[in-house]
C-alpha cells in the first residue's frame, strides 16, 4: 500500500514539473483563457473583500476561512478588492503594512489553491466622497458640488464633484504617474507570488458626461478617449514588473445595459476583459425577468469587444442583491447557462457570512438559490475543447477534449462537495488526490470525454493493458473515483 502511493505520489509530481506548451486554440470566437503551461483555464469564484476596514485594521475583515471555505465548496478563484487610499495613504509613501497584509491574504489563497486576481477597486472615486479607491490627496473636484444619496449610492456617480475627479485622473499627467507608479510597486511585491494569477488595473471606471451627451454615448466616447489610453498607462507599468500575469481591463459598468463598449485596443500580450453582470432594475430590488431579454441583450453586447480584440473574457462581478425573490432560481439557471457559452469564468459578488449580497449565511451555508452557482467543472485542461455541459436536472458534467500533445498533461476538476463519480472514455485515467477535487491523465493527441455524476459507486481499479497511460507511467490507477462530501475543517 505505501509502496503503491508513493509510485503515485511520484507520478503526479513529475507530472506537475514545469513543462513547455503550446498555445490553445479559441472556443466561439473567444479565445480561452490559459495558464503558463497552455491548459484551457475556467475561474469560477467571489468577491473578497474589506471596505469597512482602513489604515492599521485593513483587511481585518479577511480570515483565512474565505478561502477554505471557497475551495471546499469548489470555488477556485477569488477577485481580491485591495484600495489605493491604503496602500499610498501619502503622495510617494507606501504602505509596507498593507502590502504585508496583502500578502498573507496570499498565502491563505496558495494554500487552498486558490487563483487570485487582485482588483484596485474604487466606489464613487474614494475617500474624498465617503468610499473607498482614489486618495483624497489624488482627487481633484475644481470647487464643484457634491450631495450623497445614502438611498442610491450609485446615483453619486453622476455627481459633478465625482465626475470631474475622474476626468483629473485620466488627464492629469502627474496623477497619471502616480497611478502608475502604485501599479508597479503592486506588480514588483507580487510578481511571483504563486496564487497571483493577475490584475484587475481599475473597478467599475465611470467619467464626466458632457452638456447634451446621453449616457451610453458618454460610455463609450470615455472608455474610447480616457480608459484605453489609463489601460495602456497601467499595463506598461505593470509589465515592467511582472511578465506573466494577466492584466484584466473593464469597462464603464454601463455595459450591463446590453451597451457594447468603446473600449480600444490594449497593447499587451495578455488582456483578460472583465465587464460586470448586473441589471438596474434587479439591482433597485425588482425580481428577474425571464421574458425581458436581458441576459440575451448583455451576452450580445460583451462578447463584441472579446472577439474584436482575440482577447479571453472573465466577468469580474454578479449576483443580485436579493437572491431568494420568485424568479431567482431561474435567473441562476439563465445566468450560468450563458456565462458558460462565452466566458472563462466569473467571479460573483461576494463571499461573506450574512445577509444581502454575501454567498453564503453566517454559519457557512448557501443563501437561497446561490447554491445553484455550485457545479462540477474542469478548473484546467491539458488540450482542446470540443465541447463541456453540464445537466442540472440531472446533475451531470461532460467535457470532450482532444489532449495535448506537448506540455503539461494534467486536467484538473473541481467538484462541489457531494458524491460524485467520475468516469474518463478514452486513453485517459482519473487520479484521485483530494477530495473536491481529481486530476485527470490522457495520452498525447487522444480523444477523452470526462464524465462527472452525481452519487455512484466506486469504480473498480482499470487493468494497465493496452495502450492505457497507466502502463507506460508503470502504475496501476483507478479509471473513476466516488469522491465523499468534504467536511469544513474547523
Amino acid at each position: 500500500m505505501l509502496r503503491t502511493a508513493l509510485a503515485a505520489s511520484a507520478v503526479v509530481a513529475a507530472l506537475l514539473a514545469p513543462t513547455t506548451a503550446r498555445p490553445q486554440q479559441t472556443a466561439h470566437g473567444i479565445p480561452a483563457l490559459t495558464d503558463q503551461d497552455g491548459r484551457v483555464l475556467t475561474l469560477r469564484g467571489w468577491n473578497i473583500e474589506d471596505k469597512v476596514n482602513r489604515g492599521e485594521k485593513a483587511l481585518t475583515a479577511i480570515t483565512e476561512r474565505h478561502f477554505r471555505d471557497m475551495r471546499a465548496k469548489g470555488f477556485d478563484f477569488a477577485r481580491l478588492l485591495v484600495f489605493w487610499d491604503d496602500l499610498e495613504p501619502q503622495p510617494g509613501r507606501y504602505s509596507q503594512t498593507y502590502l504585508r497584509k496583502i500578502e498573507r491574504l496570499l498565502d491563505w489563497a496558495a494554500r487552498y489553491d486558490v487563483k487570485v486576481v487582485i482588483d484596485a477597486h474604487q466606489d464613487v472615486f474614494g475617500p474624498a466622497f465617503g468610499h473607498r479607491g482614489i486618495p483624497e490627496w489624488a482627487t481633484r473636484t475644481d470647487g464643484l458640488p457634491f450631495t450623497a444619496h445614502p438611498d442610491d449610492w450609485f446615483a453619486e456617480y453622476y455627481e459633478p464633484a465625482v465626475q470631474r475627479a475622474f476626468t483629473h485622473l485620466y488627464q492629469d499627467q502627474d496623477l497619471q504617474r502616480a497611478q502608475a507608479r502604485a501599479w508597479r510597486v503592486l506588480a514588483s511585491r507580487f510578481a511571483h507570488h504563486p496564487a497571483v494569477l493577475g490584475y484587475d488595473l481599475i473597478n467599475e471606471p465611470m467619467g464626466e458626461l458632457r452638456q447634451g451627451e446621453d449616457l451610453p454615448a458618454a460610455a463609450r466616447r470615455i472608455e474610447h478617449d480616457q480608459l484605453t489610453p489609463m489601460y495602456n498607462r497601467l499595463a506598461a507599468s505593470v509589465r515592467s514588473a511582472d511578465r506573466d500575469a494577466w492584466v484584466f481591463v473593464e469597462p464603464t459598468p454601463i455595459v450591463g445595459e446590453g451597451v457594447p463598449t468603446g473600449l480600444g485596443r490594449i497593447d499587451d500580450p495578455k488582456v483578460v476583459y472583465a465587464p460586470h453582470f448586473y441589471n438596474a432594475a434587479m439591482e433597485a430590488g425588482a425580481d428577474y425577468d425571464p421574458g425581458a431579454g436581458w441576459i440575451a441583450a448583455y451576452e450580445h453586447a460583451v462578447t463584441e469587444y472579446p472577439k474584436r480584440y482575440n482577447v479571453p473574457i472573465v466577468i469580474g462581478e454578479w449576483g443580485p442583491p436579493n437572491s431568494s425573490l420568485p424568479n431567482m432560481k431561474r435567473f441562476y439557471r439563465d445566468a450560468m447557462r450563458s456565462l458558460g457559452r462565452y466566458s472563462s469564468g466569473w467571479a460573483g459578488y461576494v463571499w461573506c457570512y450574512g445577509g444581502g449580497y454575501c454567498a453564503v449565511d453566517d454559519s457557512g451555508a448557501f443563501r437561497t438559490n446561490k447554491e445553484l452557482t455550485a457545479q462540477p467543472y474542469a478548473e484546467a485542461v491539458a488540450g482542446t475543447i470540443r465541447s463541456a455541459s453540464y445537466d442540472p436536472a440531472d446533475d451531470v458534467y461532460r467535457m470532450t477534449y482532444r489532449a495535448a500533445r506537448h506540455g503539461l498533461r494534467l486536467t484538473e476538476l473541481s467538484l462541489p462537495p457531494r458524491s460524485w463519480r467520475i468516469t474518463a472514455d478514452g486513453n485517459a485515467v482519473v487520479l484521485r488526490r483530494a477530495e473536491g477535487k481529481a486530476w485527470v491523465l490522457a495520452a498525447p493527441g487522444s480523444e477523452v470525454t470526462i464524465t462527472i455524476r452525481s452519487s455512484g459507486p466506486k469504480c473498480r481499479s482499470a487493468p494497465t493493458a493496452g495502450r492505457s497511460p497507466a502502463r507506460y507511467l508503470g502504475v496501476r490507477l483507478s479509471r473513476c473515483w466516488s469522491l465523499a462530501p468534504l467536511r469544513r475543517r474547523r
